[in-house]
């Protein structure tokens, strides 16, 4: 089969010919149609991820595709059963072998690109808003990244959930996307000060944030007393220091959020939220924005478009299957 390999840190991915791998017990092998592109995977590719894959390896941390081959007794997925996956890495490349309960059965009708870029970015605007900081009806959410995959499904998800959005991302542009995906406000953060801005429109109650940096700091000095600020990532590549004396003042609380630890230890809050973001895509209520798709030969394109900030959405790679 073709895959895009890791074979060293930092270095660009290489396209070969591996062996089709056989499925562990416990596993299923996937016949893989499209692969998300996420931050974490740039993370993955320059060794600073907390996970840390043997090299060489295939990035590739969500995809869609078909079961091909199952090694698991007591699962209830089957062969040709079209699936979503959350797979750590593996997934650019034309077949991954993952545990059973890592996949998540989808309908025929879900469109192959949507499909693909749907599970990590939605799942981690899902848990960090309900389950970590338990978002209400009424309360502000500033959103940081609000153009990024992660940013837009946390607009579309705090809406649903009854917040008033407000979304801050850099370009006119970037920000009408969020607005058409929900977003009360926008704030340019190309031009305009963050914590004046935020401030001006009432303050935040929640913020979600997977900027880091300066951004994170503004945020935090226009937080609302008892506001809860939700660290997804650190895409300015800024890792913020916490002033415990700002949380004593003001009564804030941060919250992590890692989505990818709940597989180990509590998977039950990522497939109950799957279920809940499936409903809510079937119902029509979400709308993944994808601003790219990129044929596997060129996945080094894709995530330098990550890399350099140049995509709105998500970026999806094509493997097979039809688009």
């Amino acid at each position: 089969m073709k895959a895009m390999l890791i074979t060293a840190h930092g270095q660009p991915l290489k396209l070969a010919d591996v062996p089709i791998p056989e499925p562990s017990v416990g596993e299923v092998r996937i016949r893989v149609d499209a692969t998300g592109v996420n931050y974490a995977d740039l993370l993955l590719i320059s060794g600073t991820y907390q996970e840390k894959p043997s090299l060489p390896f295939s990035p590739g941390m969500e995809f869609c595709g078909r079961i091909d081959s199952v090694n698991d007794p007591v699962s209830e997925l089957k062969t040709g059963q079209r699936v979503i996956a959350f797979a750590g890495h593996g997934g650019m490349a034309e077949y991954c072998c993952i545990p059973a309960g890592h996949c998540i059965a989808i309908p025929e009708a879900m469109q192959t690109e949507a499909a693909a870029g749907f599970l990590i970015a939605y799942l981690t605007a899902h848990i960090a808003l309900e389950h970590r900081a338990q978002l209400k009806p009424g309360e502000r959410l500033l959103v940081l990244g609000a153009a990024g995959g992660t940013g837009l499904s946390a607009v579309e998800v705090g809406k649903l959930m009854g917040a008033e959005v407000i979304a801050a991302a850099r370009g006119a542009g970037r920000l009408q996307t969020a607005l058409r995906a929900g977003a009360d406000h926008a704030i340019d953060t190309g031009c305009e000060d963050l914590r004046e801005s935020v401030n001006g429109l009432g303050g935040a109650d929640v913020v979600f944030d997977p900027v880091g940096g300066e951004q994170f700091r503004a945020a935090m000095r226009s937080a609302n007393p008892e506001a809860r600020l939700l660290p997804i990532g650190f895409a300015s590549g800024e890792v913020p220091q916490i002033p415990a004396n700002i949380l004593l003042v003001k009564n804030l609380t941060v919250i992590g959020v890692y989505c990818g630890g709940y597989r180990k230890f509590r998977p039950e809050v990522i497939s109950d939220s799957a279920q809940t973001l499936l409903t809510w895509h079937r119902e029509g209520h979400l709308n993944p924005t994808i601003s790219h798709i990129i044929p596997l030969d060129e996945a080094n394109v894709a995530l330098d478009l990550l890399r350099q900030r140049k995509s709105v959405g998500k970026v999806v790679i094509r493997v097979g299957g039809d688009f």
